[in-house]
């Protein structure tokens, strides 16, 4: 199932013509993966980083880098030495790509540090930005793209994770299954992964990867389902007066800030 869904999204994202159109269409709850929002010490820095990953400048009036499946959205946030991934409930967020070596020679090139994979492992590396984002790279042969957007990975203690587990699969609509004999939860353009804690992690926000966001086709009808199932708007909807876009937040049981954004077309 793991491979017909990856393999959908990947058609679907070459069928497209425009950088916008590379996230991943709706499910049927009408969500999409949307981006990571870091909150950094040196925007134009970590901006070099992902594009010498392969990411796209959107060159919108926002530092904006698109991958296929997600953006980064950039802006000038923490104090140093603050807020790194790692104790945060969003412990690291992982691309794919088709030649794991390759990548890293061509990172390592252009001045990106890269880490080894655990193990020894050929077929994994890691990347970690300056202000502390850990992002796991992980391989795979057969996909036609360099590099895509793959996973979020959230640390929660042991007896939370079928609930957060259950919780988001219910609220975006995702397919709940296993990787590795550990559970996840499929959306477009993204798996939700579940790893153990020992304890507690901290809350996103104010961190360095302050939020996630969803992407939604209606966000108004989306909100009312949410607020009907108990989870509460973190601010009330509001709409950009320049671009269209709509936007909130939630924030999950375990401290998880999600931006909730819905786009006019062409956005």
């Amino acid at each position: 199932m793991r491979a017909l869904i990856a393999g959908l999204l990947l058609a679907s994202l070459l069928a497209t013509g425009t950088a916008v159109a590379q996230l991943a269409p709706f499910n049927e709850a009408g969500v999409t993966m949307g981006h990571w929002h870091i909150a950094s010490r040196d925007v134009q820095a970590n901006k070099k980083i992902f594009l010498a990953m392969g990411g796209k400048d959107l060159a919108t009036a926002n530092e904006t880098v698109l991958f296929p499946g997600v953006r980064i959205n950039l802006t000038l946030g923490n104090a140093a030495g603050s807020g790194e991934t790692i104790g945060s409930v969003v412990n690291h967020v992982g691309f794919i790509v088709k030649d794991v070596q390759e990548s890293v020679a061509k990172w390592k090139a252009a001045g990106v540090a890269v880490l080894p994979g655990s193990n020894g492992r050929l077929d994994q590396a890691y990347v970690v930005t300056p202000d502390g984002v850990r992002m796991e790279i992980l391989e795979d042969k057969t996909q036609p793209m360099p590099i895509r957007h793959e996973h979020v990975h959230f640390f929660v203690t042991e007896t939370e994770i079928p609930k957060a587990q259950a919780w988001y699969a219910k609220t975006f609509g995702g397919k709940a299954g296993t990787r590795n004999n550990a559970p996840v939860v499929d959306i477009p353009g993204a798996q939700l992964r579940f790893g153990k804690a020992d304890t507690a992690q901290a809350p996103t926000k104010g961190r360095v990867l302050d939020h996630i966001g969803v992407d939604v086709k209606d966000l108004q009808a989306f909100a009312k389902k949410i607020q009907a199932e108990g989870i509460k708007l973190d601010e009330p909807i509001r709409t950009n007066a320049t671009s269209g876009v709509m936007i909130t937040y939630i924030t999950d049981p375990w401290g998880t800030r999600v931006e909730l954004v819905q786009r006019p077309p062409g956005q």
